[in-house]
């Protein structure tokens, strides 16, 4: 792609926004097909195009308006039917040339209700949205690239290069009379608005560069993009027309566009917002805290018990406890409403690995499988269940044995998820009845993985013993306890 598309692709956003217009770029073929390499639709109109098509080549002559532009080399306009949108379409297709060669096209496509509303718009505006559509099929878009998207609460103010306010949108002269302007501002200087405006006017006027302003006025807050419109050179009739024939040139109109919208009620929802997730993460933070200090509480117990029995039961609840505190320990570091279950299993085995594990014994422990994303509640139930499961392993699995491997592995199956947990060591006894075993930590397992998670879990005997959880995801937001 030649840097002028390159360069126009960037830049298509804010143009599409303001002609309420899809708008695709294709850079022209050895073969003469056209590849779409970039498309941009509107923020406050339907779209023509409900997906991207960006990588799409179209054969010569598939579209007539795109095969006039190449075989003439001059702008074309035509109504065209879109496949899957009710309303007719109104195609505009305009060359780009590079260097004296026509490297691309850009069309233009909106319903036949916009295209006919855009006409009956005032002269001031459709003049400026010319001059906007000239400077991006030249490239004479410096810092388009950096603007926010125009929005359907945005209003448009147009001041050409006297300062003179030329055109004023319905929805800005809602946003001034807000300002506390309630008369007619067209023809006055922008000057005369004790605003920002006639600061950020002069500053694009100086920098013929697009910018992004927000300022606060009154006990609003206001966001700015302002636009400097550069339009062709004029030319002016006799006798003035000698003055810019000695190599000075004809002047070019200059008109600077300014948005406008109130983003108040937006940003004070998002300090709200900001304040509540740092509350909650910090509520987080204080119960990952309480439960290591009950964890550390029930350790010191431990170690005063006298019989081997309440021992390993208290050390067991402590792993248990130390298990629902990881997850805590990430809700208290992260803002976002899923976990990833992969992280957490490593914390837990990584505990299991120094909390329990013998020293003398060379078990190993290894975590197969992607990261998984789920509800901070369902990442607890797994959290508690693969606790449970690594802790019957090394009971169960490997008493009198000092090798081995135990393997976590987690698949994700879509709209299910698959927890396997497999051990190397002595296997299950041949009498062994998974519904009616006496074990705490499998009645745990059973009773979380079918009233909490709603899903089904079995042993398998084989080399050593393979666990087997499987379960529905939940959508964030729709959790609730199963029962």
């Amino acid at each position: 792609m030649s840097s002028l598309l390159e360069l126009i692709a960037s830049s298509l956003s804010i143009f599409a926004d303001l002609n309420r217009a899809d708008v695709l770029l294709y850079a022209t073929q050895p073969d003469g097909s056209l590849l779409l390499v970039e498309q941009a639709a509107p923020h406050s109109v339907p779209p023509v195009y409900r997906v991207r098509r960006v990588g799409i080549s179209l054969a010569p002559g598939e579209q007539p308006a795109l095969a006039r532009v190449l075989s003439t080399g001059r702008p074309t306009r035509s109504p065209r039917h879109q496949e899957g949108f009710r309303a007719h379409i109104v195609q505009e297709a305009h060359p780009i040339y590079e260097g004296g060669q026509l490297v691309g096209v850009l069309s233009v496509e909106k319903s036949l209700i916009e295209h006919e509303r855009h006409r009956t718009r005032r002269w001031p505006f459709r003049r400026a949205l010319l001059d906007l559509r000239d400077m991006l099929l030249r490239g004479d878009v410096h810092g388009f690239d950096e603007l926010s998207p125009f929005r359907e609460h945005d209003g448009i103010m147009l001041v050409d290069a006297q300062g003179i306010i030329t055109y004023l949108s319905g929805l800005g002269s809602h946003h001034y009379r807000r300002l506390g302007y309630y008369g007619e501002l067209i023809g006055l200087p922008v000057s005369q608005l004790h605003t920002a405006d006639s600061e950020l006017v002069a500053r694009a006027l100086d920098q013929r560069r697009a910018f992004e302003h927000e300022t606060t006025e009154g006990d609003r807050i206001w966001i700015r993009k302002v636009i400097p419109l550069v339009g062709p050179r004029w030319r002016l009739p006799p006798p003035f027309d000698h003055l810019f024939s000695h190599g000075v040139g004809h002047p070019r109109r200059v008109t600077v566009l300014v948005t406008i919208h109130d983003a108040t009620l937006t940003r004070r929802k998002a300090e709200e917002q900001a304040v509540r997730r740092a509350m909650v993460q910090e509520i987080h933070h204080r119960v990952k805290n309480n439960l290591q200090t009950i964890a550390s509480l029930l350790r010191i117990q431990a170690r005063r018990a006298t019989h081997e029995e309440t021992r390993q039961a208290l050390s067991e609840s402590i792993h248990r406890i130390l298990s629902v505190a990881v997850v805590h320990e990430f809700l208290s570091q992260h803002e976002g409403l899923t976990i990833n279950l992969r992280d957490v299993t490593v914390r837990i085995v990584n505990q299991v690995r120094e909390g329990i594990l013998d020293p003398a014994k060379h078990i190993s422990f290894h975590v197969e499988g992607p990261p998984i994303f789920l509800p901070p509640q369902q990442t607890t139930m797994c959290a508690l269940v693969i606790n449970e499961l690594l802790l019957n392993a090394l009971e169960h699995g490997f008493n009198g044995l000092n090798t081995g491997t135990i393997t976590v592995r987690l698949v994700d199956e879509g709209d299910h998820v698959r927890i396997l947990v497999q051990d190397d060591g002595a296997g299950l006894p041949a009498n062994f009845d998974l519904e009616h075993n006496s074990s705490l930590g499998l009645h745990i397992v059973r009773t979380v993985v079918r009233q909490d998670l709603r899903g089904h879990f079995e042993l398998h005997n084989g080399q050593g013993v393979s666990a087997i959880i499987t379960f529905p995801k939940v959508t964030v937001g729709e959790w609730e306890p199963f029962g």
